[in-house]
């Protein structure tokens, strides 16, 4: 039996806009123009087995858009900002230059009402917990902040790392798990770059 009993694919949702300030993402669709550009392949993930996605609609489209049949996976979803949500972090910064501070240094600050990045970690530690018992290879269709998180975990990074891991768009970052422990496999790989070379 081969070691390699779980794989993991994490695909980082579309960008939900082509320009656009840059924003704490809020649960909004994606610009008809950048669903209409979507590369097509999804059809290239028919053997992973199962399809899943976060619940949100920029993870949601951007399956629909690659032709990838997916289920809905609540623990996948993104980082919740609370009422930051939506704004530019310039503009936060100007009136919560405090609150700014804090959440960049504390993984256990939430000073904006929702989620902390050390609970993201616990969330995602838990859901991968979860997969342990399960064989084959999934497609996770989520967000760069859960790539972030789980990625710190293969490592077994500190928590301040979170910051200096950047997920694109359209990337791929697998893991795996030969039933002793989960492995980081490749990090942030452009999805042509992936798909040119299956």
């Amino acid at each position: 039996m081969s070691l390699d009993v779980h794989r993991l694919t994490l695909l980082c949702h579309a960008a939900a806009a082509r320009t656009q300030p840059v924003t704490f993402p809020e649960d909004r669709p994606l610009d008809e123009d950048v669903r209409s550009q979507l590369p097509q392949g999804g059809t290239r993930f028919s053997k992973a087995g199962r399809c899943l996605t976060s619940p949100l609609l920029r993870a949601r489209q951007t399956a629909e858009g690659l032709g990838l049949v997916a289920e809905e996976e609540d623990a996948l979803r993104d980082l919740h900002l609370g009422r930051w949500e939506g704004r530019a972090l310039h503009d936060i910064h100007a009136a919560e230059p405090e609150a700014v501070a804090a959440w960049l240094s504390d993984p256990e600050a939430a000073p904006h009402g929702g989620e902390s990045r050390a609970a993201l970690r616990v969330r995602i530690s838990d859901w991968l917990g979860v997969q342990v018992g399960t064989r084959g290879h999934t497609l996770c269709v989520t967000h760069a902040a859960v790539i972030r998180a789980a990625v710190l975990l293969m490592l077994d990074a500190p928590a301040d790392a979170f910051f200096r891991l950047d997920v694109e768009p359209l990337s791929l970052t697998e893991i795996s798990h030969d039933g002793r422990r989960w492995a980081l496999r490749s990090l942030n790989v452009p999805w042509k770059a992936w798909a040119s070379s299956v």
